[in-house]
């Protein structure tokens, strides 16, 4: 099979050589409108709702004659998403400072076939690529359970089944206590985490429900394999994958640092 082939990115982050990681935490949950395609970090002319209650991804797009088209947009933090981030997740010492966060709302794919609209918080200097990596998976069709802002840190419940596709939040590193998360500095990705799970090097996992997909053998919905299209996207951009590591394997987690 011939590989889809990638458009280049608008331009490439040089995140990695302005800043060096550094402090702890942040997540975060909001919804955002349907978006239309833009890379203004200024307020939209129409703004995105947020509210406590679900976001947009569990709404879907609604229908047309016309074949479903990528759209997003990429914003600052203001008013209500601002107070949300401040009120739940961000705090004196974070790594990031507020301002230089971005909402960035995608279009995506369901596992039933349907598109979406869910929001990700993303470091200004590489909100657009991330944004452009997410119009190749939503051109390739690759399913995404849900693209939704993390909720707030809170220790690991083995019963889960929460599946969201999300980026920053400022919490500690899973499973090295002190040490941040990159997604702490907003330059971090999970996708479908139960169908990509964190496996230990014993082999363990962290919930029961993402036992089936230790297994990467199998090629179910949702899933990332080595060479596939998100894998190749976020390479593209200079991020590394989390199922390349070799002591243990984070197969949801992409990022700029490869850490």
């Amino acid at each position: 099979m011939v590989p889809r082939r990638l458009e280049p990115p608008a331009r490439k982050s040089g995140l990695l050589m302005e800043m060096k990681p550094a402090v702890v935490a942040m997540a975060l949950i909001l919804a955002g409108a349907a978006c239309t395609a833009s890379s203004s970090v200024d307020r939209p002319a129409s703004p995105v709702a947020i509210a406590d209650g679900p976001s947009p991804s569990a709404t879907p797009v609604p229908a047309t004659t016309q074949p479903p088209r990528f759209r997003s947009e990429v914003s600052a933090l203001y008013d209500a998403a601002r107070r949300l981030v401040l009120r739940r997740n961000w705090h004196p010492g974070c790594p990031v400072p507020i301002a230089d966060l971005r909402l960035v709302t995608v279009r995506y794919w369901n596992f039933a076939g349907d598109v979406r609209v869910g929001p990700l918080v993303l470091h200004k200097q590489v909100a657009n690529d991330v944004l452009w990596v997410f119009r190749q998976l939503f051109r390739a069709r690759f399913p995404i359970h849900r693209v939704d802002l993390a909720p707030r840190p809170q220790p690991i419940d083995w019963n889960s089944t929460r599946n969201l596709t999300s980026s920053f939040n400022c919490r500690e590193a899973t499973g090295n206590p002190g040490s941040l998360s990159q997604h702490s500095y907003g330059w971090a990705v999970d996708i479908n985490p139960l169908q990509n799970p964190y496996v230990r090097s014993d082999g363990s996992v962290l919930r029961a429900a993402a036992k089936p997909y230790r297994d990467r053998s199998r090629d179910r919905p949702g899933m990332i394999h080595p060479g596939d299209v998100v894998v190749r996207s976020f390479a593209h951009i200079g991020w590394e994958w989390g199922g390349n590591w070799h002591t243990l394997k984070d197969y949801m987690h992409f990022s700029l640092t490869g850490r």
